[in-house]
């Protein structure tokens, strides 16, 4: 599932090409939305929240009403943007993109002419949990997130807000909490590795075992930050290199950083879940000794 850097960044392209942009077409091939027609409606602007992504809309005179455009990449989605002058052709309606996604995967197709005169053109492909309503309503979407690490008017009481939210996981397998996006919002499973990780405890571990809530929240926050313009993370703070900067995910047998013990992989479900959820984390076993027994099963 694309972490919270990786939707700031597409938001930021859809922001880029879109904002200002006048509608010729505008279709939501999903069954909730599938007789909607967004042609002559203004894109006013696109914004993240968490994972979600959020295009803001005002509708042509008289009414001049204002919708938001909902959308989720969940675990496959994404968006192609092309602002080069042309639209698609029908000849590329029948094309792969460069990364192989099927023209059959659009959900979301938005078309117009920018305020330079310029044609662009925005496909969501695969993109989930298609909601169109009005503006004022968002939170009846989005809500229920804890505090977006990436806002960019974060202050102190968003801090306070998140470490509190932490706090009553309590018992809760931190690796389970840092991925509940009504504690805060932007955390996958990159950044609940790197976490744990850095915070030297067992994903296992429960929340409770953190040393400074407050602390975690604003090491995520940074871990986000440093991130959200880059192509390719790192949470090491030294060079890339060829194999990425990151202290454990993804290194399955390479040797820990920080210790040498080789890098494990184990599965960590949320027992909350009907389904629950498992997924893989990556962990160093020396690092992150798994807790006492007794304590681990306290909060599986």
């Amino acid at each position: 599932m694309p972490e919270g850097d990786t939707v700031f960044r597409q938001c930021a392209v859809l922001h880029a090409a879109l904002a200002g942009a006048r509608l010729s077409r505008g279709e939501l091939r999903v069954p909730r939305h599938g007789a909607v027609d967004l042609g002559g409606w203004e894109v006013l602007e696109v914004r993240p929240r968490g994972k979600h992504v959020l295009i803001r809309m005002r509708g042509p005179a008289p009414e001049r009403r204002l919708l938001t455009l909902h959308s989720h990449l969940v675990m496959d989605g994404t968006w192609r943007v092309r602002s080069d002058g042309r639209l698609r052709s029908p000849r590329d309606e029948g094309r792969a993109d460069a990364r192989g996604k099927a023209p059959h995967t659009a959900r979301i197709i938005l078309e117009g002419v920018r305020p330079d005169g310029r044609a662009v053109s925005a496909s969501g492909l695969d993109v989930q949990q298609v909601r169109l309503v009005p503006t004022g309503r968002e939170s009846e979407l989005v809500g229920h997130l804890g505090p977006d690490l990436l806002d960019p008017d974060w202050r102190p009481e968003h801090t306070a807000r998140a470490a509190a939210n932490l706090e009553e996981a309590g018992r809760r397998a931190l690796g389970i909490a840092l991925l509940d996006q009504r504690i805060m919002a932007g955390i996958g499973n990159v950044y609940r590795s790197e976490i744990c990780f850095l915070e030297r405890l067992h994903p296992r571990a429960p929340v409770s075992a953190l040393p400074d809530p407050a602390a975690t929240v604003e090491l995520a926050r940074r871990l986000l930050r440093i991130n959200r313009d880059r192509t390719r993370r790192t949470t090491t703070g030294g060079a890339l290199g060829r194999e990425g900067g990151l202290w454990t995910y993804g290194r399955l047998g390479r040797p820990c950083r920080r210790c040498g013990t080789r890098i494990v992989r184990e599965y960590l479900g949320d027992p909350l879940r009907a389904d629950h959820g498992e997924r893989s984390v990556y962990l160093c076993p020396r690092c992150q000794a798994l807790p006492d027994e007794a304590f681990v099963q306290s909060v599986s």
